[in-house]
Order: C-alpha cells, then sequence, then structure tokens
C-alpha cells in the first residue's frame, strides 16, 4: 500500500447524538478487540482490514479515486470501517460548504470497506445520504460504517460522517455480494 494505515480500537466517544452500539471509531490502538456477539461481530474494530493482506484493504488500495482525494482507511473489522478525509478547496461549492457528492463518497467508501471485510466481492446496490451539518475547508471527517445485517447475498449498512464527534451526515448503504464467476 505504500503508506502505513493508523490501525484503531474501539467505539468512538462523544458524538453529538448518542452513539448507537456497533459504531466503529477512534479509540486507544490497544490492538485488541472485543470478542463477537452472537451473531459473529464484534462492536470494536479489529485489525483485520488494515491489515495489508485484509480484503477490504486490498480493495482500498486498488480504489484510486478514493486515495485521490485523500482517504485514509483507518480501521476495518467484520462488518464495519472508518475512513478519513480532510475536505480540500477543490470540495468546496459556491456556498462554501463540502459539496454533497464528496461527503456522499467518503461514507461510499467506508460502506464499501465494511461491506467487503469479509472476502466475497460486494457492491453497493442502493444508497442514500442525509446532511446534517455543512463541512468546511479544512474540516477533517470521518466516516464510520456499521453492518445492521446481512441476508443471503445482501446486507445493510449505516455510515455516520463526523467531525470533531458531531454528526455531518448519516448515509445507509444495502450491499449485494457478487455471485463467483468461473473462467
Amino acid at each position: 500500500m505504500g503508506r502505513r494505515e493508523d490501525v484503531t480500537t474501539g467505539p468512538r466517544a462523544g458524538l453529538q447524538e448518542p452513539a448507537e452500539p456497533g459504531f466503529a471509531g477512534t479509540a486507544p490502538a490497544s490492538g485488541t478487540a472485543q470478542a463477537p456477539d452472537a451473531g459473529g461481530r464484534a462492536d470494536r474494530v479489529t485489525p483485520d482490514g488494515a491489515r495489508t493482506g485484509g480484503p477490504a484493504a486490498r480493495m482500498f488500495a486498488a480504489d484510486a479515486a478514493s486515495r485521490g482525494l485523500g482517504m485514509t482507511l483507518q480501521a476495518v473489522g467484520e462488518g464495519t470501517a472508518s475512513v478519513g478525509m480532510t475536505v480540500t478547496a477543490a470540495m468546496v461549492n459556491g456556498h462554501g460548504d463540502a459539496h454533497g457528492g464528496f461527503l456522499f463518497t467518503l461514507a461510499d467508501t467506508a460502506f464499501a470497506c465494511a461491506c467487503n471485510s469479509y472476502g466475497p466481492q460486494a457492491v453497493g446496490a442502493a444508497a442514500d445520504i442525509v446532511f446534517v451539518a455543512p463541512a468546511r475547508e479544512g474540516d477533517v471527517l470521518t466516516a464510520h460504517a456499521v453492518e445492521r445485517t446481512r441476508f443471503g447475498r445482501s446486507g445493510i449498512y449505516d455510515v455516520r460522517i463526523t467531525r470533531d464527534d458531531r454528526v455531518v451526515a448519516e448515509f445507509r448503504g444495502h450491499s449485494r455480494v457478487r455471485r463467483a464467476v468461473e473462467g
């Protein structure tokens, strides 16, 4: 990947609204993870994805669009991911706010990393976003993705974009695992 990735564990404290269980975030990098719940997922981010060989990290390394926008994969676990991005002058619209398309792209990248954390190749089937507060040039944003449910080849993921622990946007994505192609 060329760059060393910052892998963190634990839920992020102090969000604008009470954080829902499973929202991955930043905490002291202890290198340990909470044991998975009955559904097989841990509420804490594990050092999976940012391991160089993890499926989400491999996918992110090949994602020239996200990396070209300065995004960094901060953490990945089973069904979770955190991706960071700093809003640049090129990302600001005519109102002086971060363009919604860049916020959507940040959330979509975290969603992609979370739904690809298991290994089978997954793609987005649908997504929507609600913009809660503006972001401005120089703001450091973090998108925290968490799996809500997986069923068959489908999944539903929520992504919260924050700035200084304040909610900027909420995103929901629906994933679909691709069928294996022989050939």
